[in-house]
């Protein structure tokens, strides 16, 4: 027994030491984008930061394709030390594991969370020349008829929240998918399709010059980068949140003092007003916060995209 303890003791004595000394090396970030996108924006820009004000280089790596797969599986295959970090979203750990018949990690198990880093809102847009000029609009036309909208495809966040849509409200709606955003945008702004659920810094220069409407945005609380535009239940949907999140993550069993390092840079970056312009720009509303508050994002979030998912009958091989 006395050795036990004693072993168990000499661990933690490493597990502080490591941490006091964190860190002594360049920080790996991966995420699973392209260079562009929300995740490598923020890193980018968080970044910056954390590189100088921690003293080390923060590395940030691009590694996209199946569905966050390949950035997080790169990340659980590294020490759990602190120095290789998952920035995922709500698609990488939520959707991708209610969509992958059998998907190979588990972010509640595998991951420790160290900060919700954003939540980025996706926002019901139609086009102007269309008849929709409220949600309770689109819920009377969809009930008499079917609704044909616009998606980034199968399984994404754009499909997943008109599907919440649907299940609150009955509606008979008909998605047609394009090749992300750059697909979609367009075809939303020429009327190919009337009506879609898509980033906000996207349509805006459209949205100033009356070419698009935007009816509401999809979380269940008001953004603050557009306060002035109503959630979908205020609107007209009662029940309905579609919260997206983007947070590091780290592997489970990473000493928690490394954690509470990481959340508090992390924290602090967010406060820097030339990385809240950056975030602004790209409207990317910044949040922060501790790894509980984050991890019962997760949580929440994790239930929902499975029950989502489920409902919209959507299954990836």
């Amino acid at each position: 027994m006395r050795r036990i303890v004693l072993a168990l003791g000499a661990c933690a004595v490493t597990a502080l030491a490591a941490a006091q000394g964190f860190p002594s090396k360049p920080i790996r970030v991966l995420v699973p984008t392209t260079a562009g996108g929300v995740p490598d924006v923020l890193a980018r820009a968080i970044g910056q930061r954390m590189a100088e004000s921690m003293g080390q280089p923060v590395v940030v790596e691009n590694r996209a394709g199946a569905g966050g797969i390949l950035a997080a599986e790169a990340v659980l295959k590294s020490p759990a030390d602190g120095y290789t970090l998952f920035l995922g979203d709500t698609g990488n750990y939520a959707v991708s594991a209610a969509l992958y018949a059998k998907f190979p990690y588990d972010v509640q198990r595998d991951f420790v969370p160290i900060v919700l880093a954003a939540a980025p809102p996706v926002y019901l847009v139609a086009n102007a020349a269309s008849p929709y000029t409220s949600v309770e609009d689109v819920v009377r036309a969809a009930k008499s008829g079917t609704v044909t909208y616009g998606s980034t495809g199968n399984g994404n966040v754009t499909h997943l929240a008109m599907e919440l849509f649907r299940s609150l409200t009955g509606a008979k709606l008909s998605p047609v998918p394009y090749k992300g955003a750059a697909g979609l945008a367009p075809a939303l702004l020429s009327g190919e399709v009337p009506l879609a659920f898509i980033g906000y810094s996207i349509v805006a220069p459209h949205v100033r010059t009356g070419k698009l409407r935007v009816l509401a945005v999809s979380t269940s609380r008001r953004s603050s980068l557009t306060p002035d535009i109503p959630t979908m239940a205020e609107a007209g949907v009662p029940g309905y949140g579609f919260d997206i999140s983007v947070g590091y993550l780290a592997p489970a069993g990473t000493p928690w003092a490394v954690v509470q390092r990481l959340n508090a840079e992390i924290n602090a970056a967010l406060k820097v007003p030339e990385v809240r312009k950056v975030l602004d720009t790209a409207g990317i509303p910044a949040v922060g916060g501790t790894p509980e508050a984050f991890a019962d994002a997760i949580r929440g979030e994790v239930a929902l995209m499975a029950k989502v998912v489920k409902t919209a009958g959507v299954k990836v091989e």
